[in-house]
């Protein structure tokens, strides 16, 4: 199925494609700019992305601010007048932050989960920035519809929309997951399309709608497309990408991954997560403890003192390459990956 150039205001989009963000230090300037060089939405992901940065243990805030303005001029380098965004959670300390500084750099959109962004419009009021918040649900896609069109008079430019396959962490409760399969999860993305053609009528406009979680083929894109979407989100194809971010040994750990090593683990942010098995995810499962080396303030409501393990050392671990003692999130078909490839062969592949 061919699919159409998507517009996005005064954005285009040559193929109808997001690369989903992937933190920490997986999605960077490097693939987010190879992907938006080859016609879609290149995203870099915010999360602790100042890691490299010799300061990062002093002064973690700067440093990743910093390092947001490095990758966005790399990948703007890449992609020569590509699409190029940022993934930022709303559970990050210093949400605030990220936003204005994404806003001030230039990016062309943020896209915004791991909660409700509830306020991104005000953080990025008088941009021309494009935002998009990530719902699960229909009911949390009726509650920010109503809440941006009551305070900030608006609705999102677009909507992202990720299922229960996806990867790091989930917009569900373990009961969601067990409830969801392929043939429910449809209807209730047929049921936020419907809520968001709700607001498309009450503000005369288009609110182009983006799926993403397990769509790691031709046939995968094809349904997500069927079902009345404008684009998809990948995230896990891009990983065994020349261009991707992390480390070599990461990349590997997806090709020689098994189905049974893709795993949900428990992420001591509070939601579940989607991982490959290694001896960090089997040893956390089985009750296992990490005290944190030291705080980095990454996630609101943390407490150090209580956690089974640091998401931050765990994930920057993982990116540098330490395929056994890292956190290696993935998507929930992350095994099929065979081989590595270029991230222009994916996009031709699935659209």
């Amino acid at each position: 199925m061919k699919q159409k150039e998507l517009k996005i205001g005064d954005l285009t989009l040559r193929r109808p494609i997001f690369q989903g963000g992937m933190g920490v230090g997986v999605s960077l300037g490097g693939l987010a700019g190879a992907v938006a060089a080859a016609g879609g939405a290149g995203a870099i992901s915010a999360a602790q992305i100042g890691f490299r940065e010799p300061d990062f243990d002093t002064r973690t805030l700067e440093a990743n601010l910093r390092a947001m303005d490095k990758e966005l001029n790399k990948a703007r380098r890449i992609a020569k007048g590509g699409v190029v965004g940022f993934n930022i959670m709303v559970a990050m300390q210093h949400y605030a932050d990220y936003v204005r500084q994404a806003v001030k750099g230039g990016a062309d959109f943020i896209v915004s989960g791991a909660g409700l962004p509830v306020d991104l419009p005000g953080y990025a009021a008088g941009s021309d920035v494009k935002l998009a918040p990530i719902v699960s649900t229909e009911k949390s896609a009726a509650v920010i519809l109503k809440y941006w069109a009551k305070k900030w008079n608006r609705v999102p430019d677009f909507l992202v929309i990720e299922g229960p396959k996806a990867g790091g962490h989930l917009g569900f409760t373990g009961e969601q997951l067990s409830f969801f399969d392929a043939v429910t999860y449809r209807e209730e993305v047929k049921r936020i399309i419907a809520k968001v053609q709700e607001y498309e009528e009450k503000f005369s406009g288009k609110i182009p709608v983006v799926l993403g979680g397990g769509i790691s083929s031709r046939e995968k894109a094809d349904e997500a497309f069927a079902l009345g979407v404008d684009a998809i989100q990948v995230a896990s194809r891009f990983v065994t990408t020349e261009e991707c971010d992390a480390d070599e040994r990461y990349k590997q750990a997806y090709i020689k991954a098994r189905k049974e090593d893709v795993m949900l683990v428990k992420s001591p942010v509070g939601m579940p997560g989607r991982a490959i098995r290694n001896s960090l995810a089997e040893r956390v499962m089985g009750g296992e403890k990490f005290p944190p080396k030291r705080c980095r303030g990454c996630i609101k409501g943390c407490k150090p003192a209580e956690i089974p393990y640091c998401i931050t050392e765990a994930l920057i671990q993982a990116v540098k390459g330490d395929a056994e003692n890292g956190l290696l999130f993935c998507g929930a078909d992350a095994w099929k990956a065979e081989r590595m490839e270029t991230v222009q062969e994916v996009i031709d592949d699935l659209v």
